[in-house]
């Protein structure tokens, strides 16, 4: 959450990095997609499985869950302390779990000196609260809403109050102190304040501190079993996002506004569950959709399917390689070579598997022994 706008990295759609085809191209394309039509209508005429894919790692709700407002309609959560578990793997250094190194950058070195406070030690679990009001605009302005993170971890709250009060003030939340400070551009405030000596809440809007008592009390409402169940499904992994997409704003769709098919597609699914589970030094990542029909699940699927196709062809193009550094061509190369899309009656399921190669790791750093503390 950056100055009232949580930011998430999206990268570039996989269709803009198709290049211009061949009349020879395009042929192979169409007779690819009759061949993907067709097989997915031969597939519907045999499938007879019911209900949503296995769960990734099913699993009681954090009891940091019971902290959010009930209604929030998106909700995440990662157990860093156990991802800090994976010291000696290249890619938590990749994700910034371990500890900085020399190269960190000179303004959060700054920021941990000031407030003695460094995630990739101090912060042990997270969770987080959206109310998304739209997508953002690609290199213009993140997507905006209202948000809720509460964290739990080792906190100075002297130092944290201070390096609040530099860019803000100070009030009373009935006996406990809030902080609000405006936060980096676009200059909006935030609003800061401790539950416990371990326990701290921070968000864009205020109203969502009242009913946090300190300890954190627990926030009047029922959870919607549907949303309740999506989050069980997926609580037993240490990262995961569950959201209820069936009741967004409509404005969170003006994105798709130029394409009414992708639109239609985007407003038919009704929830993303995502879920990151270490396996070894890998990262096994799965993304549900959950759409309103299973002809939409199909559209979906196929749709991605000729997207990842248009990307390999635009990847082992001279042109496209050269716009590209090596790290983003082997991340991309991987991505669309490894993805697997599949469709269960209404559920569309994308999995894949972060490995240390994808993210710019040699073997030689994969072999390094762990650094003592």
């Amino acid at each position: 959450m950056r100055g009232g706008n949580f930011t998430l990295l999206r990268p570039k759609p996989i269709l803009e990095f198709i290049v211009p085809l061949s009349s020879t191209s395009r042929a192979l394309i169409a007779v690819t997609i009759i061949l993907c039509v067709g097989g997915a209508a031969v597939g519907l005429y045999f499938y007879r499985h019911h209900g949503p894919p296995a769960s990734v790692s099913s699993g009681q709700a954090p009891d940091l869950l019971s902290l959010l407002p009930a209604d929030a309609p998106v909700v995440a959560y990662a157990d860093v302390a156990a991802l800090r578990g994976l010291k000696s793997s290249p890619l938590a250094a990749a994700l910034g779990l371990t500890l900085p190194g020399p190269q960190q950058d000179v303004g959060y070195t700054d920021f941990v000196r000031d407030t003695g406070f460094d995630y990739a030690r101090d912060l042990d679990r997270v969770t987080v609260a959206l109310w998304p009001n739209n997508l953002g605009t690609p290199g213009e302005r993140p997507p905006s809403g209202r948000s809720l993170a509460i964290a739990d971890g080792r906190f100075d709250q002297q130092k944290i109050a201070a390096y609040a009060l530099r860019f803000g003030w100070q009030e009373k939340d009935k006996v406990h102190s809030v902080y609000e400070f405006i936060g980096p551009p676009p200059e909006q405030s935030l609003f800061l304040k401790f539950l416990s000596a371990d326990r701290v809440a921070l968000t864009n809007d205020s109203a969502l501190l009242n009913n946090l008592s300190k300890g954190g009390a627990h926030v009047p409402g029922t959870r919607d079993p549907a949303m309740q169940s999506r989050i069980e499904r997926v609580a037993g992994a240490p990262i995961f996002v569950v959201a209820r997409t069936d009741n967004f704003p409509p404005g969170f769709y003006s994105a798709f506004s130029t394409s009414p098919q992708l639109e239609r597609l985007a407003r038919s699914i009704v929830s993303l569950t995502l879920a990151g589970k270490p396996s070894g030094d890998d990262l096994k990542v799965a993304l549900d959709g959950e759409c309103d029909s299973m002809k939409n699940a199909i559209g979906i699927t196929t749709l991605l399917e000729i997207s990842r196709m248009g990307a390999s062809m635009a990847l082992s193009d001279p042109k496209t390689r050269r716009q590209m550094t090596k790290e983003q061509l082997a991340f991309l190369t991987a991505l669309v070579d490894q993805l697997k899309v599949s469709h269960q009656e209404k559920w569309v399921r994308l999995r894949l598997d972060i490995t240390p190669a994808m993210l710019g790791v040699s073997p030689a750093a994969r072999a390094a022994p762990k650094n003592p503390r």
